[in-house]
């Protein structure tokens, strides 16, 4: 497995204890729609969260949020609209980005972005 795969799937792991930790209760994770994949998709006081998750182990290309794109962002969007349709019952969502940066010792860094839209 490559290295960035081997890093994006640590990182998954780290995102899931994370949020436990933050009083959120994992729904799916990896949940496919077509072409797109959500990461996270997680509820916390009534409110259905879709949650990208970055990871990154160096700066070389700048913090792991900064590579989310607005075409990432609109497939998120597409993706929480089709899990909407068929399960419905979910009143209030949440686009949200949790960015993990590893440093060469394996610590974690997390900044979380909640309530994410587009502009």
């Amino acid at each position: 497995m490559a290295a960035h795969n081997e890093l994006g799937k640590k990182g998954e792991l780290l995102a899931l204890n994370w949020l436990m930790q933050h009083g959120y209760e994992t729904i799916y994770k990896n949940w496919r729609f077509a072409h797109v994949e959500v990461d996270i998709i997680a509820s916390k006081e009534m409110i259905l969260h879709f949650i990208e998750v970055k990871s990154r182990s160096n700066r070389l290309f700048g913090f792991p949020e900064e590579s989310i794109t607005k075409k990432k962002l609109e497939n998120l969007m597409l993706a929480a609209e089709e899990f909407l349709f068929q399960f419905p019952s979910w009143k209030r969502i949440q686009y949200d980005v949790l960015s993990i940066s590893i440093n060469k010792k394996g610590e974690a860094d997390y900044f979380f972005i909640e309530d994410v839209y587009m502009w």
